[in-house]
């Protein structure tokens, strides 16, 4: 049994893994819950008992942890998780801030559980559009190689956490540019020099990272849209042989955490109302791309605040007790 913590359990992220933990009976002795001072004292149900959220502050380093999820910012994770590390404290870390640190593992563990070993004791979760997308490939990968991906986004509000749920039911444009209601926003995270913003580049590098590929050829557009949960992810990739479409969704369906809807004679195909508290990955619209050469198109939904976040971040933790490293 394990004393665990979580960081940042006031907000979407950080509610969803304390109640997958309590979903999914993690081996938990003491639950102790931080987030800022805002929310210093409120209440929060777990198996059955009231913990109260205390105020993150140098006192939580204290504390002595076996297990961290960090939920509350790249800001948070920078400050806390090196002194948690020099104690021997492993953390499971939400925010983009090690992600890319060749020393750190980027891990979705249905593709790359591997890699939990470069470092003992921080474990990054990618990015949530980034993890279905990986799940969806790793199987094409393995089997055919893939040359090209280009990634287009239809990313829902709670991706942004409470502050975009709430743009979304107001109307108003108090955390995005513009109004979300009625609307989509090609913008996610700020713009770089190079035209792409960081959650584009984000999906980009990290895609690389985990499939331990350079040499892959990626773009991506995302892009808000006013959906409450679930993201949807048009992927055209490019194989380096060729295929059929029976055994690509035949390769799809056998992998672990993939659902395959792909009947539109039946108007049957993912949509995020439909993924909305899964923590599979779900495919279809599945077609060849006529255009060149060995490609095809993808849809693929996931509910962001599970699959893309905390079920992952928890998966991660599963497969660390397995390994016996916690």
């Amino acid at each position: 049994m394990l004393k665990v913590g979580v960081v940042g359990a006031s907000g979407l992220v950080g509610r969803n893994i304390i109640s997958i933990l309590e979903e999914k009976k993690f081996p938990i002795k003491e639950l102790k819950l931080f987030a800022s001072s805002k929310s210093k004292g409120k209440e929060i149900y777990f198996n059955n008992d009231i913990i109260y959220i205390e105020e993150l502050n140098e006192t939580f380093l204290e504390t002595d942890f076996d297990l961290v999820f960090f939920a509350a910012g790249s800001n948070i994770s920078e400050k806390y998780i090196p002194e948690l590390m020099k104690r021997g404290v492993i953390s499971i870390d939400n925010s983009s801030f090690f992600r890319m640190r060749e020393d750190v593992g980027l891990v979705v563990p249905e593709v790359n559980p591997e890699d939990l070993n470069i470092n003992k004791t921080l474990i990054a979760n990618p990015n949530c559009s980034t993890i279905q997308s990986v799940v969806a490939l790793k199987p094409l990968y393995d089997k055919y190689g893939i040359r090209r991906i280009i990634y287009s986004t239809y990313q829902a509000v709670s991706g942004s956490g409470q502050k975009g749920l709430n743009d979304l039911d107001t109307g108003r444009s108090d955390f995005y540019p513009f109004q979300i209601k009625g609307n989509v926003i090609p913008h996610i995270d700020s713009f770089l020099d190079n035209g792409y913003s960081k959650e584009e580049m984000k999906m980009i590098n990290e895609t690389k990272k985990i499939l331990h590929d350079d040499d892959l050829k990626i773009t991506a557009t995302t892009v808000r849209v006013p959906v409450r949960v679930g993201h949807s992810i048009s992927i055209n990739v490019e194989l380096k042989s060729d295929f059929d479409l029976d055994d690509i969704r035949e390769t799809l369906s056998q992998f672990n955490g993939i659902v395959v809807v792909d009947d539109v004679k039946n108007n049957k195909y993912p949509m995020p109302i439909h993924a909305e508290g899964r923590d599979e990955v779900f495919i279809g619209r599945i077609r060849r791309d006529y255009s060149t050469e060995n490609a095809l198109n993808l849809w693929v939904v996931a509910d962001n605040v599970r699959k893309g976040a905390a079920t992952n971040a928890i998966q991660i933790a599963e497969e660390l007790l397995k390994k016996g490293a916690i």
